[in-house]
C-alpha cells in the first residue's frame, strides 16, 4: 500500500509538473496535450467504476461521453446564438457557465445510464456488452441525422465556456480546472470503493449468491454503479467538448468506447489510479508514435496484447503490486 501511495503521488505530481513546465517555456500545445490526458483519465475512471469494481464490461460508454459533449455543445450553441433550447410552454435557455453545464451533463448522463442499465443488466456476459454497444450506436446514428447541430459534420463552439474568476481560454487555467476535477473524481471513487456500498458491490461481483444471502440485491448495486459510472463519463465528455470547442457524432462511436476501455486495461482494471496511468500512456504513445507513422495503433495493439498476456492488473498493477479490486 505504501508503494502504491508513492506511485499515486508521483503520477499526480508529473501530471501537474509537466504543464507547468510547458507554461514556463511557452508551449501551449503541450499544456493542451496534458489537459487531454486528464479528460481521458476522468472518462476511464468512470468506466473503471463499472468495470473494475462492478465487473460490468460495457462497450457503450461512448453514449455517456457523447451525451456530456452534446449537452455542452447544445447549451453553448444556443447561448451564443441567443436562441432558447426549447420554447413555450417550457422555456429553456442556453448557458456558457461551466458549472451549470457540468451539473446538467452529470444529471442527464446518470439518467441515461439508469435507463440503459435497467435494460442491459437483465443480461450478462457478451449479451450485456452488445446491448450497451447497441445503445451507443443508436445515439451515434441519431446525432448523424440531427442537422440542427451539424449532423455528421459536427458543431463548432467559437468561445470556450466560462468559469467564475478564471480565463478559460488560457490553456494553463483550463488545465487547472480539469486537474482539480480529476482530484475530486479520484477522491470520490476512492471513498466510494471503500464505503459499505463499494464493499457490497465488490462482494456481489465475486459471488452474487452470498450477497443475496445477507439481504443485498445485486441488480440495485450494479444499477447504482452503472449510473455513477455514466455520470463521471458524461462529465468527461463535457470537458472534452469544451477543450476542443467542438462536438461531433464520433463522440458516440464504438471507437470512442474502445479507447476508453483501453485506458482502463492499460493502466489496470480495478485500480483507482489505473485509468489515469492508462490515459497518460495512451496520449504519450499517440504523440510520439503518431509522428512516426499513421498506423501507430499497430504498436498500441502490440503493447495492449503484452499487457493482457503478461501484466495482470495492467502496467500500473505490475509496478505497484497485486491487483486490489480482485483480491
Amino acid at each position: 500500500m505504501r508503494k502504491e501511495f508513492f506511485l499515486n503521488a508521483a503520477l499526480l505530481g508529473v501530471l501537474l509538473a509537466f504543464p507547468l513546465w510547458a507554461w514556463s517555456v511557452d508551449e501551449p500545445y503541450l499544456i493542451t496535450l496534458a489537459t487531454r490526458a486528464i479528460v481521458f483519465a476522468i472518462a476511464g475512471i468512470g468506466l473503471n467504476f463499472a468495470l473494475g469494481f462492478g465487473g460490468l464490461v460495457s462497450l457503450g460508454h461512448a453514449a455517456f461521453f457523447g451525451l456530456g459533449g452534446y449537452v455542452m455543445g447544445v447549451l453553448a450553441f444556443h447561448a451564443q446564438t441567443y436562441t432558447p433550447v426549447m420554447g413555450w410552454p417550457l422555456v429553456i435557455n442556453g448557458t456558457k457557465s461551466m458549472p451549470t453545464i457540468w451539473l446538467i451533463a452529470i444529471a442527464l448522463s446518470a439518467l441515461l445510464a439508469v435507463g440503459i442499465g435497467a435494460l442491459s443488466l437483465r443480461t450478462s456476459g457478451v449479451y450485456f456488452i452488445m446491448i450497451t454497444l447497441a445503445f451507443a450506436q443508436m445515439l451515434y446514428y441519431f446525432t448523424i441525422s440531427w442537422p440542427t447541430y451539424g449532423g455528421e459534420d459536427g458543431l463548432s463552439i467559437y468561445v470556450r465556456n466560462g468559469f467564475p474568476g478564471l480565463n478559460t481560454m488560457d490553456p494553463i487555467q483550463f488545465f487547472a480546472i480539469c486537474y482539480a476535477i480529476l482530484l475530486i473524481v479520484l477522491a470520490f471513487v476512492f471513498a466510494a470503493s471503500r464505503s459499505p456500498f463499494g464493499l457490497a458491490l465488490g462482494a456481489s461481483r465475486q459471488n452474487e449468491e452470498r450477497i443475496q444471502a445477507v439481504g443485498q440485491v445485486p441488480f440495485r448495486l450494479y444499477l447504482t454503479a452503472f449510473a455513477i459510472s455514466g455520470a463521471i463519463t458524461g462529465l468527461a465528455g463535457a470537458l472534452f467538448a469544451d477543450l476542443n470547442r467542438f462536438i461531433s457524432p464520433t463522440m458516440f462511436s464504438w471507437q470512442t468506447s474502445g479507447e476508453i476501455m483501453i485506458f482502463v486495461i492499460l493502466g489496470g482494471v480495478g485500480r483507482v489510479f489505473g485509468p489515469v496511468a492508462g490515459a497518460v500512456l495512451f496520449i504519450l504513445l499517440e504523440h510520439t508514435l503518431g509522428g512516426l507513422s499513421e498506423f501507430w495503433h499497430i504498436y498500441l495493439g502490440a503493447i495492449l496484447l503484452g499487457v493482457v498476456l503478461f501484466a495482470r492488473g495492467g502496467l500500473y498493477g505490475m509496478v505497484a503490486g497485486r491487483e486490489v479490486a480482485h483480491d
